[in-house]
């Protein structure tokens, strides 16, 4: 027979799947993104309430279909946010926090304008910047463009955090200079602009920022290999991570 303790945690995992959370399994192109949504979502909609203790970590990651590393990657960022707390002992596990973040009036009232515009920015970005990717892959690139989109990615991989976002904007603009289409650029810009204001109202993840990089570099090598379909797989994949980080917070 069970300890008390334990059944009470099988009756709130039970609260939980009934509860129809939005714990589905990731898909494994962008497993730590779309795990911080899951759970995000989940804890936001208060289908998992304050105080209250998430499925065992063997159970959640497989209702996510996602490793145990991925899930403790994601469970530590959004412990590092104040959505979670860890606690030890008998009664321990991973808790929603008794206190949730709440932002002030104002970015309350932002918050909703840039719900608003959120999907809009998103379909924007991606019609843009995967065709984006895709011509650039099917472009005769020069040698030094060559060198500076590599270079670009250098910077971007290597930048600290607080300058991660101004190097990552460059990458991006960068791939649409190389088109030479002149009329790409201010687009991309604008784009970006939008996207770089909601990414500016989240924590900055450090599982999210290792996951871009290895993204930034599977597009770059693409476009230098000149593999136009690769390229716009690889940036589409890197945006539905964006939009998935997104989507958790601001959705």
């Amino acid at each position: 027979m069970g300890r008390p303790e334990d059944e009470g945690h099988a009756d709130a995992a039970a609260d939980v799947l009934s509860a129809g959370l939005l714990l589905t399994p990731a898909r494994p192109a962008n497993a730590f993104e779309e795990t911080v949504q899951r759970l995000l979502q989940s804890i936001r909609l208060g289908l998992i309430g304050p105080g209250e203790r998430l499925p065992p970590e063997r159970e959640l990651a497989g209702m996510l279909e996602v490793s145990r590393d991925t899930l403790r990657e994601a469970l530590a960022s959004l412990a590092e946010a104040g959505w979670v707390v860890a606690r030890r002992g008998r009664n321990g596990g991973t808790f929603v926090s008794d206190e949730l973040p709440t932002p002030s009036a104002g970015a309350a009232a932002d918050r909703l304008g840039q719900g608003a515009q959120l999907e809009d920015t998103l379909a924007l970005r991606a019609v843009l910047e995967v065709g984006t990717a895709r011509r650039a892959a099917d472009s005769e690139l020069s040698a030094l463009d060559r060198e500076r989109l590599w270079q670009a990615y250098e910077e971007c991989r290597s930048a600290p955090g607080p300058q991660y976002r101004m190097a990552d904007s460059r990458l991006h603009l960068l791939i649409a200079e190389v088109l030479g289409a002149p009329s790409i650029i201010p687009l991309v810009a604008d784009v970006r602009m939008r996207v770089n204001e909601l990414l500016d109202g989240i924590p900055l993840l450090a599982p999210n920022i290792a996951h871009s990089d290895e993204q930034h570099r599977a597009i770059v090598g693409a476009i230098l290999r000149g593999s136009p379909d690769e390229a716009a797989s690889a940036m589409a994949e890197h945006l539905e991570g964006t939009e998935a980080l997104l989507r958790g917070f601001y959705a």
